[in-house]
């Protein structure tokens, strides 16, 4: 039997710090299920990335990973005693939880998982919150994501969306 691990996040933007990651995550087991988490959240400023977008962000940055994987669109729910049922009905199965989240490590260890908290990757320069702010100020961050990632954004218009949503109406 494959052992199968699964790895959940935002994904706004998936950036090298996630990639480094799924790579260690990948010589731990047979397969990847990779939740994307708030699915149904876009087009705002923490969000500014739908679902299907952040998807081929995701595939298109592990295509040479060595290791199966499955991206699959999770939506929020909002009521957190029954998010891992709902995270567990919409994917495949899984053996073992990679998480450095803190709430998502507890609601899975109180649901009894497996849950292993992987070192992050230069969390200081590499979050999504750091790359949003770099785009909205004008300042290189194309160096903080796989190659793939700024082909989608640009694709997209990404960075002129969030410049775009971040204006208010004064």
């Amino acid at each position: 039997m494959k052992r199968r691990g699964f790895y959940i996040g935002r994904f706004q933007p998936y950036h090298n710090g996630h990639q480094s990651v799924l790579e260690r995550i990948a010589e731990m087991v047979d397969e990847i299920v990779i939740g994307v988490g708030s699915a149904q959240s876009s087009h705002e400023l923490e969000n500014p990335f739908t679902g299907g977008e952040r998807v081929l962000m995701i595939t298109r940055s592990l295509e040479t990973l060595g290791c199966p994987f499955y991206v699959i669109p999770i939506e929020d729910i909002q009521r957190n005693a029954l998010w891992v049922a709902h995270v567990t009905s919409m994917t495949p199965p899984f053996e073992i939880v990679y998480s450095s989240n803190p709430l998502v490590v507890q609601l899975f260890s109180e649901a009894g998982w497996e849950v292993s908290s992987p070192d992050m990757y230069k969390r200081e320069t590499h979050s999504g919150t750091a790359i949003r702010e770099r785009m909205l100020r004008g300042e290189p961050w194309e160096h903080l994501v796989p190659r793939a990632v700024v082909e989608v954004i640009r694709e997209i218009r990404g960075v002129e969306r969030l410049i775009q949503i971040a204006k208010d109406d004064r």
